[in-house]
């Protein structure tokens, strides 16, 4: 089986686990459609060094980025992760305005011919000699009161930026609502007033370790990350808000994965 055609039946059966329970996937996408809420497929490719490099690079920007938006998918962000786990590791992040665009676009791009060529080295490549080592894929829904990515004031320019990807998890539903409740309710608010950039907020459909969300955000420089992350533990408004019973009658937030990504020459955002 080609490696496209795998990541396409792969996909396709990740959607199905999903709507298989009282299409739940299904209400729930129309729900967000009718409030503009976007849906994110988030891809870690785990890579060796070496030739992957240039193969992945070159895939991701000639040949999957233009599929992408040529079916309504993007902004695109490639990244390469900077510091944690399993490095070298390329992170790609797909919006898309409807669950089934995303859940569907492999097919698509399978029968895009301008992209099967593009594609060829990294498509075809032998099992001898693979384009990447393991790919793994989350599939979130973006917070009802954060329901687009924005792309950071410097990507347009090009300008320096790191980005920081957390994922929360929850020890329990209760506790994984109470933290979504918490970050859209006032943590965002805080944030800004401290000098975050943001850049999109989700939960997870589809992934491991469940129940879990997963937010971006993006600063000019880890000197900066820095110093916005001291001043907001430090501030006033967050002590305050996160010592309400409501949040600190127990540990919400059972365990942080925190990734520093910075994002390639082509990455979209």
């Amino acid at each position: 089986m080609k490696r496209r055609e795998f990541l396409a039946s792969s996909l396709a059966a990740s959607a199905l686990a999903v709507t298989a329970p009282g299409g739940a996937l299904e209400a729930a996408q129309g729900s967000m459609a009718a409030k503009g809420r976007e849906f994110y497929q988030l891809r870690m490719y785990h890579i060796n060094s070496g030739p992957q490099r240039k193969l992945c690079d070159d895939f991701f920007r000639d040949a999957l980025i233009p599929a992408l938006t040529r079916l309504g998918i993007g902004p695109v962000g490639v990244f390469d992760l900077t510091i944690g786990p399993d490095t070298p590791s390329i992170y790609v992040l797909m919006p898309g305005m409807s669950a089934e665009a995303l859940a569907t676009a492999e097919t698509k791009l399978g029968q895009d011919a301008e992209y099967v060529k593009a594609g060829a080295a990294f498509l075809n490549a032998p099992a001898r000699e693979p384009a990447f080592d393991r790919m793994s894929s989350t599939f979130l829904q973006a917070f009802e009161k954060w329901p687009k990515l924005i792309v950071p004031s410097a990507t347009a320019a090009k300008g320096p930026r790191v980005f920081e990807l957390r994922i929360y998890e929850g020890a329990t539903d209760q506790d994984h609502r109470r933290k979504v409740e918490m970050m859209q309710s006032g943590e965002a608010d805080i944030f800004a007033k401290n000098g975050f950039e943001q850049v999109f907020y989700s939960e997870t459909l589809i992934g491991p370790r469940l129940p879990s969300l997963t937010y971006m955000l993006c600063f000019d420089s880890l000197a900066t990350r820095d110093k916005q992350w001291a001043a907001f533990r430090a501030s006033d408004d967050w002590k305050a808000y996160s010592t309400q019973p409501k949040y600190a009658f127990e540990p919400i937030v059972s365990n942080i994965t925190n990734l520093i990504l910075t994002p390639t020459v082509y990455s979209q955002v």
